[in-house]
């Protein structure tokens, strides 16, 4: 049941995925979430913009901390992590990949596809010692035919991070997805996270889906397929999870070390939801629910690299 569930959810994606391209513009800003608080994030809009299609050219443009946009076109590989200056917003073009280069981010990323970052280079999108950054539409893969320490994460949020929010994005066929919060002896720092997780879809994955240590995470109108883990709160984490939808799984929210979650409207899909009630149960920001039996339909095709520029 679960590998013809599989097929025929990855055939309906793919047709999905092929069909919808929304436009976007360079200079957009974060409007959902906790990128929205103390100012706001606004990358580089309202720098100048410039096109890369290697990796010496992506490294040189996005460095230095002054207003800029950078669009990445074509295909570029290799076997590293880029680092990324402040006040920057890095773009995929449409059809754009990095094959085995990871992006290290403090910043607004958008329609970018990574994919096969090897663990000894780092994760595909790490945000860590950041405030107000903005990851969107973005495609993040590797695969499962290696064992789990073949490849990193694929959105690590870690070291004191705030204002962070991830939207409309695309995580699949990976070992170790999201990571938030590094490590269980790093509370003092860990506890000031805030985390934004919203219309994103879930697909595939062994396990960090996400896992969320300390802080607080707001999850909602997310899609959960075909994933061997959930949600995992740990380490006293408050997270508010909303009207998301699970379908072939049997885990769906799960603790570990008192960690909590307020969850409501969800789908669970049969999954089983065992973590005990916190008090996180208002986010700070306004923002509109879709209907649970929405969900799918907005979110399934739509999340990932499908934007136009």
């Amino acid at each position: 049941m679960k590998s013809a569930f599989f097929v025929i959810a990855l055939v309906q994606l793919l047709s999905a995925s092929a069909a919808i391209v929304k436009r976007a513009t360079v200079n957009d800003v974060a409007t959902v979430g906790y990128a929205t608080l103390n100012g706001g994030t606004t990358g580089g809009s309202g720098g100048p913009t410039t096109t890369v299609s290697t990796l010496d050219a992506l490294t040189t443009a996005v460095a230095g901390n002054t207003k800029k946009i950078v669009l990445i076109s074509g295909t570029i590989t290799g076997d590293a992590v880029v680092q990324i200056g402040s006040n920057t917003t890095v773009i995929g073009k449409t059809g754009s990949s990095l094959v085995g280069v990871g992006l290290r981010a403090n910043v607004i990323i958008r329609n970018v596809k990574i994919s096969k970052v090897l663990a000894s280079a780092g994760d595909a999108i790490g945000v860590q010692a950041s405030s107000q950054v903005w990851v969107d539409h973005v495609d993040l893969s590797s695969d499962r035919d290696h064992d789990k320490d073949f490849y990193d994460g694929l959105l690590d949020i870690t070291h004191g991070v705030t204002g962070i929010t991830v939207t409309n994005s695309f995580l699949y066929t990976h070992w170790k997805a999201s990571l938030i919060g590094h490590s269980d002896s790093n509370g003092a720092e860990d506890v000031a996270i805030t985390v934004t997780m919203a219309l994103n879809h879930w697909f595939n994955l062994s396990s960090r889906t996400p896992s969320f240590r300390f802080g607080h995470g707001h999850i909602f109108n997310s899609v959960f397929d075909s994933n061997d883990d959930g949600i995992n709160t740990r380490d006293g984490a408050e997270l508010l999870i909303e009207n998301n939808v699970w379908a072939n799984t049997t885990k769906a929210i799960k603790p570990s070390d008192g960690g909590f979650a307020v969850a409501t409207g969800n789908d669970f899909g049969g999954a089983t939801n065992t973590a005990p009630t916190g008090n996180f149960t208002k986010a700070p920001y306004s923002y509109t629910l879709l209907a649970t039996a929405n969900v799918r339909t907005t979110v399934v095709g739509t999340a990932g690299q499908t934007l136009a520029f």
